[in-house]
C-alpha cells in the first residue's frame, strides 16, 4: 500500500467511524427530533455522490467508507420521516 492509499484509508476510516456513534444513538433511541431534515438530506446526497465518485475513480477506501456511511445516513433519514 502506497502513502496515498494509506492516507485515504485512514481518512475514510476516521470519517466513517466518527459517524457511527450518532447513528447508533439514533437507532437505539429513535429520537430524531434534533436532526435537521434539510441538512441530513443534503448530507446523504453528498455522501452518495462521494460513493459514485469513488466508484468512478476505482478508489476502494472511498467506496467502502461511503457504502457504510450512505447506508447509515439513509437509515437515519428514513427514521426522520417515520418518527417525526
Amino acid at each position: 500500500m502506497n502513502l496515498i492509499d494509506w492516507v485515504g484509508s485512514v481518512a475514510a476510516f476516521l470519517t466513517t467511524a466518527s459517524f457511527i456513534p450518532q447513528a447508533w444513538h439514533t437507532f437505539r433511541t429513535r429520537d430524531v427530533s434534533g436532526i435537521s431534515l434539510g441538512m441530513y438530506s443534503l448530507f446523504t446526497a453528498g455522501v452518495a455522490l462521494w460513493l459514485v465518485y469513488g466508484i468512478l475513480m476505482e478508489a476502494w477506501p472511498i467506496i467502502i467508507a461511503n457504502i457504510i456511511t450512505t447506508s447509515l445516513a439513509l437509515m437515519i433519514l428514513i427514521m426522520k420521516f417515520r418518527y417525526r
